[in-house]
């Protein structure tokens, strides 16, 4: 492996707790060096998946947090202009292409489509990316593998990707665990008590019966752990419930009155 692979090493086991047979299922995807694209809702668990899986096969990672501003350029490269002159240098994509690393492009919706588009050639049989600019055809390691990941539930007309660029991807649908494996989840993450750590998750279950009834989304996932982590800290878990629960999900004041009710009653 050469030194720049080894750069994009996961060293330590993320923690992950399997929801199904997804790993078995990915594990397949990336022997036959398919492309996946993974979906569900926010801080339920889709990049803790892929980076655990990078760290099972061993595999280089190189992550890219998609956003409204990034170019063809920012995933392919560009030139740089020097004192001496002008030098390329590789974006991302074109990087994990080179060393066989698998490429995670987190909230890919988020991203323009002219931008995306740049991703297809890599996403059939050619595994190819053209390097425009530098005049050159890369042709992906053996080892190389993208994955998408979004969340439909922020989907609409103007933030959705082309049939073109889904019909290219094997692909994982994500929701929140269950609440016995969210609790063990919680407990392991902040080395909160199981007791507790249910409690939070009984909160989070309320919230996210709220979606679509003044909500947009749920309580995450993410959003427990830091209601443990705070917990687990010493904070009060009335106060750390409504500092990592309810205020970052909601403005508006019945609805954070309604889920403080809820944080009051479990933990009265």
């Amino acid at each position: 492996m050469t030194d720049k692979a080894q750069q994009f090493k996961i060293l330590e086991e993320p923690f992950y707790q399997p929801q199904r047979n997804e790993v078995a299922l990915y594990a397949a995807a990336y022997a036959a060096r398919l492309p996946v694209m993974v979906k569900g809702p926010t801080g339920c668990g889709k990049s803790r998946f892929i980076e655990y899986m990078a760290w099972k096969l061993d595999k280089p990672l190189i992550t890219v947090a998609c956003n409204e501003d990034m170019t063809a350029s920012d995933l392919v490269g560009r030139y740089l202009l020097e004192a001496t002159g002008t030098r390329w240098l590789d974006g991302p994509l074109t990087t994990a292409a080179r060393i066989g690393a698998i490429c995670y492009l987190d909230e890919i919706v988020e991203a323009r489509q002219d931008t995306t588009v740049v991703i297809h050639p890599l996403t059939d049989h050619r595994r190819t990316l053209p390097l425009d600019k530098k005049g050159e055809l890369l042709h992906a390691h053996p080892d190389f593998q993208l994955v998408i990941s979004y969340n439909p539930g922020y989907q609409s007309l103007m933030k959705d990707l082309k049939q073109s660029t889904k019909q290219r991807f094997t692909a994982f649908e994500f929701d929140y665990p269950d609440a016995a494996l969210e609790t063990r989840i919680l407990a392991s993450e902040s080395g909160i008590d199981a007791a507790t750590a249910a409690q939070l998750v009984s909160i989070g279950a309320a919230a996210r019966r709220l979606k679509g009834h003044g909500l947009d989304e749920g309580i995450s996932t993410r959003l427990l752990v830091y209601a443990a982590t705070l917990i687990r800290g010493g904070v009060a878990a009335g106060d750390a419930c409504r500092m990592a629960l309810a205020r970052p999900i909601t403005d508006d004041r019945d609805i954070r009155d309604t889920l403080d009710h809820a944080i009051d009653a479990v933990f009265a």
